[in-house]
């Protein structure tokens, strides 16, 4: 999907690709692959779309016509 909205000059980026219980600055906390099965399956899954105040109307229905082109096969 994010590269289908690239396409349509929609933004879109996966912000937290590795959980926090295996980010380095956490290691000595001994966490390993597993052992959060949830975290590590949104990390794989969750991609943020635009969203912010200043968004107006129109950048809104751009977003969700890409969203419902790309779920439409298009």
């Amino acid at each position: 999907m994010i590269e289908f909205l690239k396409e349509r000059q929609v933004g879109s980026e996966i912000y937290y690709p590795v959980p926090l219980h295996l980010q380095a600055c956490f290691i000595e906390l001994g966490y390993r692959t597993g052992d959060m099965p949830n975290a590590e399956r949104a990390a794989l899954e969750t991609m943020a779309l635009p969203i912010y105040p200043e968004l107006n109307a129109e950048q809104i229905e751009r977003v969700v016509q890409g969203i419902q082109a790309f779920y439409a096969g298009d």
